[in-house]
């Protein structure tokens, strides 16, 4: 699996970071709680680019939500509490991952002008929900 870039993220730079050193090295690209965090940032400029009417407006919230929470549940499963409860968060990062790209899916078919970008997006989102798919089931 290679690391995702995403065309809207290749430029900017992070708006926080934990460090002040720009030269620190660059994460591994297989780093899940760096990967999830960047697709968050992406869905987040993504929902910021969709314009805003009856239609649009719930499928923003309901991506923006889910598509940032499958990062939260993987720092909250990367706690390791019990097995019991890392089973049970890793279960929940495949849900939102799912559940993204059924939003993503139906961004596009609300703002055709959209469809490109939401498409790579899936891909990724599809990744992940695999990923996270096959972590639960070891």
């Amino acid at each position: 699996m290679a690391c995702v870039q995403y065309p809207a993220i290749e430029s900017q730079t992070w708006a926080l970071q934990e460090t002040e050193d720009q030269a620190a090295p660059q994460p591994h690209p297989f780093d899940l709680e760096e990967r999830t965090a960047k697709f968050g940032e992406a869905i987040i400029r993504f929902s910021k680019k969709a314009p805003v009417n009856p239609t649009t407006k719930r499928l923003i919230d309901q991506l923006v939500g889910c598509g940032t929470s499958i990062g939260a549940n993987y720092c909250e499963a990367s706690e390791k509490v019990s097995k019991k409860d890392f089973k049970n968060t890793i279960g929940r990062c495949s849900k939102e991952a799912k559940e993204t790209k059924f939003f993503l899916r139906m961004m596009a078919a609300a703002e055709a002008s959209m469809a490109t970008e939401a498409r790579a997006l899936y891909r990724e989102a599809n990744e992940l929900h695999l990923i996270f798919a096959a972590i639960y089931r070891k």
